[in-house]
């Protein structure tokens, strides 16, 4: 399927070269414009809204079919090779995509995940957000403050405020139907891509208060991508690229500019 994207092409360049950009769960493209921002005098920049989240149509998620999304996706817009960022679910899908299609891409970058299951996921918050019947929440400050309740956490419930349209009841814009039953395959890795690697130049990087890649998981990533380099943002958490923007935009502007 085609997906909804926002594109930054202010280089000034014909010819600069392109980086496709992939959020998480929960997330949609707009929320990596503090990326793009960083990467725009440089590079062409694209940020997709990947299937049910955004403006994108919803169906069930799986690794290899999100592949297939951004491929078609860079089809319909002329991309013929790019750089590939991703965080977290954004990150897996980076990385089925360069498995899925190796020669249409030259470096790859995923934030705060592994190739591997990941069991410290939103999995429950998912499930209680489902079974939640959303009330009456006539503007977006009542949308807040009932996520706030509801999750106990204002970064989560800002995040997934962005979900949902006021009105009487509120209605959810995101595919939380398919999201919740996929959740098991959100979490795994596919047995698809046993046995296939990528030779090019791969970063990796963790927060370093984050469960998401431990030591164990450095043989697993480059099990699949030999060349990955695994570096680490300290005092940061699984939502590394917000909580410390400086040190993550450096990091990635040096891996991929050099």
């Amino acid at each position: 399927m085609q997906l909804a994207s926002i594109v930054r092409n202010e280089t000034g360049v014909d010819n600069a070269p392109t980086v496709v950009m992939l959020h998480g769960v929960f997330g949609r493209a707009r929320n990596l414009g503090i990326l793009q921002r960083a990467l725009s005098p440089y590079f062409n920049t694209v940020a997709f809204d990947l299937r049910c989240h955004g403006d994108s149509p919803h169906a069930p998620i799986s690794y290899p079919e999100m592949a297939k999304d951004v491929l078609e996706s860079m089809d319909a817009l002329g991309i013929q090779d790019a750089y590939i960022v991703g965080h977290s679910m954004g990150g897996k899908t980076a990385m089925a995509t360069v498995l899925t299609a190796p020669d249409r891409f030259r470096k790859l970058l995923v934030a705060d995940i592994a190739p591997d299951i990941m069991i410290h996921g939103q999995h429950d918050l998912a499930q209680q957000l489902y079974h939640t019947p959303l009330p009456t929440l006539n503007s977006h400050a009542e949308i807040r403050k009932f996520l706030h309740d509801l999750t106990e956490d204002p970064s989560v419930g800002e995040l997934i405020a962005q979900h949902i349209t006021p009105g009487d009841p509120a209605k959810w814009n995101i595919g939380v139907t398919d999201i919740v039953a996929s959740f098991p395959v959100i979490q795994a890795w596919p047995d698809a891509f046993d046995g296939k690697t990528w030779d090019g130049p791969a970063l990796f990087i963790r927060g370093g208060n984050s469960p998401y890649i431990k030591p164990q998981h450095h043989d697993v990533i480059r099990g699949y991508f030999p060349k990955a380099d695994i570096k680490t943002i300290p005092n940061t958490g699984h939502w590394l690229h917000v909580e410390d923007p400086t040190n993550f935009n450096a990091m990635m502007l040096e891996f991929l500019r050099n």
